[in-house]
């Protein structure tokens, strides 16, 4: 399940999530960015209930991107419990974001 999270969203849908979160830090003008979008969709669809795919357009929520001291996108940030447990910076293959979720 993909979830777009902003400052009104950010404690329901990532703090108080009973699963983990993976948060995409994006924007539309970021190639690297559009090239994991589909990755991320597929994850997203291939473990739904276990996992939500967050996604944060850092033009329009500047200030959550600014609260994650987001100063290079893509940036992922996995959530679990609320908690921050694991961050990485630039686009990565889908067998390292499986890897970061299976951490989770």
């Amino acid at each position: 399940m993909s979830v777009t999270i902003t400052k009104a969203n950010f404690e329901s849908e990532v703090l108080q999530s009973p699963v983990p979160v993976l948060l995409d830090f994006w924007a539309s003008w970021c190639g690297p960015c559009k090239m994991i979008a589909p990755i991320l969709d597929q994850i997203a669809a291939e473990q739904d209930g276990k996992v939500k795919i967050g996604k944060i357009n850092v033009d329009e929520e500047n200030e959550l991107a600014m609260k994650h001291e987001v100063v290079s996108i893509p940036t992922l940030a996995l959530y679990k419990e609320g908690k921050l447990v694991q961050r990485q910076v630039g686009a990565i293959p889908k067998v390292q974001i499986e890897a970061m979720l299976g951490q989770a």
